[in-house]
């Protein structure tokens, strides 16, 4: 009981310290892809083309330095990551570690208010311009992620507090996934699409999308959002691997197989089946959940990034382990103890001494940069869940 005690209590500190952190900066700062947001690049039109924007992106997420002082890059709040920070602080506040009410209603407000603007429902996007392998997605262009995961927080903060104009917000932005990404190919093959461009085959976007759809059915008693929703989900169900694995999507390009993104996968599932009332992913899930136990952890507790390489060691991959293992421990009483290993591996190797996560640790170094959305928003919504299932399950 002590040693348990004492973990609870290096979480509580943990999180209390990386909020304080949070709060400090205004929920707002850097992130892995903000480098089109640089006014240096933007007073450099000639520059404005597909491969200068590919090479800016990647060249500035990928290097060891921070370059985005240096390119006037603004530190600016994301819609994605205050979705995160709300979701977290209802958690907290469940757990009796906060005061709800200092932080749910603000939080929800900024999160409406970073609503992708002339969209007749609402729906979230970047707060920056994204450059994909073909397409520029525009800076605030809706895509699902951050559509579902601002909604999924406003529907949690209305089972905090209730608030009507929250759930409304929720079933409009399921009208916009609805209606704006979903797309059917005869018979029952269904897929929800990641951007309003083209039909990208996403797996994680897909059950993502899924899982939300059949919440707001559960929520709304509707069932023109779960039906397609199972179908979406079978369809990812039908492309999981026979050891267990997803491909990050179905493009030759997109065929690698990752942690963070097996997480989202898996809990999407467990989500789907418990608001759409169903067992029939069950073998999909636990074959999933196997590999995703097996090949993603290092003995020491390390989250790998691949199921075929450690490096690199990224606290994104360290949240969503936290908040898959989480979702999970019902599964087994080890994957409790797995998730404090993580977490264990994460404060030691990953923490800035004023509370803040690390991005990626590397073979030969550490990226030190703070990302708020990738990597703060992450590990609070880790914490926050770790420290949930513990008050549940004492």
């Amino acid at each position: 009981m002590n040693e348990l005690q004492d973990k609870i209590t290096i979480t509580k500190s943990a999180a209390l310290k990386l909020l304080a952190y949070c709060r400090a900066n205004d929920w707002s700062g850097y992130d892995p892809y903000d480098a089109l947001n640089s006014r240096v690049f933007k007073a450099l039109p000639f520059l404005n083309f597909k491969l200068a924007r590919l090479a800016l992106t990647q060249g500035v997420k990928r290097c060891p330095v921070n370059l985005r002082p240096m390119l006037l890059v603004p530190k600016t709040p994301n819609p994605k990551g205050i979705a995160l920070f709300l979701s977290s602080l209802v958690r907290l506040s469940k757990s009796g570690m906060v005061d709800g009410g200092e932080y749910v209603r603000p939080l929800a407000d900024k999160l409406l208010a970073l609503r992708s603007p002339g969209r007749p429902r609402s729906c979230w996007g970047y707060n920056f311009d994204w450059q994909q392998r073909f397409e520029l997605v525009p800076k605030g262009s809706p895509n699902i992620i951050c559509t579902t995961f601002a909604a999924n927080a406003l529907l949690d903060a209305h089972q905090w507090t209730p608030e009507p104009l929250w759930p409304e917000t929720a079933v409009s932005a399921a009208e916009f996934i609805l209606k704006d990404l979903f797309w059917r190919e005869g018979g029952d093959k269904a897929c929800f699409r990641y951007t309003l461009v083209g039909r990208g085959k996403v797996h994680n976007a897909n059950l993502l999308g899924a899982a939300f759809l059949c919440r707001v059915g559960r929520v709304s008693g509707d069932r023109k959002y779960s039906e397609p929703a199972l179908d979406a989900a079978r369809f990812s169900v039908d492309k999981q691997h026979p050891d267990g694995s997803w491909a990050y999507g179905e493009a030759p390009t997109q065929q690698w197989i990752d942690n963070f993104h097996t997480g989202f996968n898996l809990v999407a599932l467990r989500c789907i089946q418990e608001y759409a009332g169903t067992t029939e992913f069950d073998p999909a899930i636990r074959k999933g959940f196997e590999f995703f136990k097996a090949h993603f952890f290092r003995k020491d507790g390390a989250p790998k990034y691949f199921h075929d390489a450690v490096y690199p060691i990224d606290i994104h991959t360290a949240a969503q382990s936290i908040v898959t293992l989480t979702e999970f421990a019902d599964f087994g009483a080890d994957n409790l103890k797995l998730a404090d290993a993580v977490l264990d591996w994460a404060l030691e190797n990953m923490r800035n001494k004023r509370g803040y996560f690390y991005f990626q640790k590397r073979p030969l170094f550490t990226v030190k940069t703070s990302f708020m959305r990738w990597s703060q928003a992450w590990m609070l919504l880790a914490l926050a869940s770790l420290l949930n299932e513990r008050k549940l399950a004492s």
